[in-house]
């Protein structure tokens, strides 16, 4: 488990130097990594479970030292969160190890000179357990509660209310559900479970239709025979909610213009029947390799993927009848798979808006009279959603909005919350271009 430490230890140096994503990051360190399989899942509940709680566990943290935690070497904070993680969160991790292995890894990577301030903080943390602010200062509680900065609590107390607010923090604790999308080009719901069931998989139905909930029981997806076989692809339910949205049929031409790695594809081709066209765009050739290996995978001969700028007109490409255009966001909806996300500053985001209005806009485009075209994001902020719409609406008077959803009634947007559907933060605004 040492070993594992370690690997964790530098993963988390990297995300927090470099900005990096943390999936990405993560997944290079492992993949160059023989430990087994217990281990791996230790360093990635450590790993994740670190920058998740990292507002809350540098809170503990500097009750006990003398200095700001920004004084500390990046090194010498990262082992304390880590050792504080282990306390404060991983119940069969006991104290005494957390803080003795906390210590050797400080030492083995040339920190011998922090170890007995690593030993005497992580004992007070061990002693005293979790502390938290005063409740009276509402937002500050929440904010070291829910390891989450209070410029965001602030602004979703403003647009979603404090109960909404409170419920989306609490759904960022945790593990995310591992949801599946059925491949019915090729199995039915009923037989996918048979068959993962037989793999030692712990599977379920979900509301979605076509979507399964798994408990790997420790396994690896991408070893199962299933997965090999192209019988699911991984999709969590908002995602799947989205392509419905977009109400595909057999023989329709279909755009999905940042599509990588082309999950909402696949879905849309298995909506098609793999018959019509679906054009896959983006940027960078390397994903778009993505979108043509998973499409082979699932065997889906209707899907194509080339690179395409989403915000630059191609007069080659042609028109379709339906466009998706998931425009890149702030991702404030998927927390609780990407916690480093949290710490963007609002400012930092600022940009965003404009250019998502301007993929919305050349989306328009290549959308036939009569069309479809849907605008996504995996995000919570009205900026970004609703406001981005609307100014469509305003500019664009050849399109009208309709329901993204057949309960829906027109002219409406639709956001899906984590504890209200079970899925990911989400937006979704459906088009229509006049005839």
């Amino acid at each position: 488990m040492t070993n594992a430490r370690q690997i964790a230890f530098e993963a988390l140096l990297k995300t927090f130097k470099e900005d990096s994503y943390s999936n990405l990051t993560l997944d290079r360190f492992l993949s160059k990594t023989n430990i087994d399989t217990r281990d791996k899942s230790f360093v990635s509940a450590l790993f994740y479970g670190t920058i998740e709680r990292k507002l809350t566990i540098d809170y503990q943290l500097s009750k006990y030292l003398s200095k700001p935690l920004k004084k500390l070497k990046p090194e010498v904070l990262i082992i304390l969160e880590t050792g504080a993680y282990q306390i404060l969160f991983m119940d069969k991790v006991p104290d005494s190890a957390a803080v003795n292995e906390s210590v050797k890894l400080a030492k083995k990577n040339g920190l011998s000179f922090a170890g007995g301030l690593i030993n005497a903080v992580l004992r007070k943390v061990a002693s005293n357990g979790i502390l938290l602010p005063d409740e009276k200062d509402k937002v500050n509680y929440l904010s070291i509660k829910y390891s989450c900065p209070m410029e965001y609590i602030e602004l979703w107390f403003n647009e979603l209310g404090e109960e909404d607010t409170v419920a989306l923090l609490e759904s960022t604790i945790g593990e995310a559900d591992i949801i599946i999308r059925v491949n019915t080009c090729k199995c039915t719901p009923e037989r996918l479970m048979e068959i993962l069931e037989s793999e030692g998989i712990e599977v379920s139905k979900t509301y979605v239709d076509n979507a399964l909930s798994l408990n790997l029981c420790g396994k690896d997806i991408e070893t199962l025979s299933s997965f090999k076989e192209g019988l699911f692809h991984v999709q969590d339910l908002s995602c799947q909610i989205c392509c419905s949205a977009l109400g595909a049929k057999e023989g329709d031409t279909v755009f999905d213009l940042c599509s990588a790695p082309g999950g909402k594809a696949f879905t849309v081709a298995q909506h098609m029947n793999n018959s019509g066209t679906i054009k896959c765009f983006d940027l960078y050739k390397s994903r778009v390799e993505l979108i043509k290996k998973g499409a082979d995978r699932l065997g889906l001969s209707c899907v194509t993927a080339d690179v395409s700028d989403a915000s630059v007109f191609n007069d080659k490409i042609g028109f379709a009848d339906r466009v998706l255009c998931d425009v890149p966001c702030s991702g404030l909806g998927i927390i609780r798979r990407k916690p480093e996300i949290k710490y963007k500053s609002l400012e930092s985001l600022s940009g965003l808006p404009e250019i998502q209005y301007n993929i919305l806009c050349n989306a328009a485009k290549y959308v036939k009279p009569s069309g479809t075209l849907v605008y996504s994001t995996c995000t919570l902020l009205k900026q970004e959603n609703e406001d981005v719409c609307r100014r469509f609406l305003k500019e664009n008077d050849e399109y009208y909005s309709v329901a993204p959803a057949p309960d829906m009634s027109e002219n409406k947007f639709l956001t899906l919350l984590p504890h209200k559907n079970n899925g990911d933060g989400f937006f979704i605004a459906a088009f229509r271009r006049k005839d």
